[in-house]
């Protein structure tokens, strides 16, 4: 038996890459599949920003619950692009697709 250790979020990304596979498969994602994969994309951010983006107030990080969609992707690209400095999300949203960004943007910005 070999000793490994959970990484954080482990498991949300792979839900994700499942998700990202079935999304890109020969068929059209119905719109629960579509529903569960943008979920899956978005809980990769539950690590630092909280479930559903809803991070504790007064904390480090910014709350992404209800963020307008627009403002959300435009930093998400911002971080991508490296226009906006970062610790960590100019690395993370390389990870992602213009898309995916999208769809994650979306997500939050839907949250209540």
């Amino acid at each position: 038996m070999t000793n490994r250790k959970t990484v954080p979020g482990a498991a949300a990304l792979a839900v994700a890459w499942a998700l990202s596979a079935l999304a890109t498969s020969a068929h059209a994602a119905t719109p629960e599949e579509q529903r569960l994969y943008t979920r899956a994309l978005s809980a990769t951010c539950a690590q630092c920003h909280g479930p559903d983006g809803r991070a504790v107030e007064g904390e480090a990080m910014i709350r992404l619950a209800g963020r307008d969609a627009n403002y959300l992707l435009t930093q998400l690209l911002a971080f991508r692009s490296g226009q906006r400095p970062a610790t960590i999300m100019h690395q993370i949203t390389k990870g992602y697709s213009p898309e995916q960004l999208e769809a994650i943007s979306q997500y939050f910005a839907n949250v209540k």
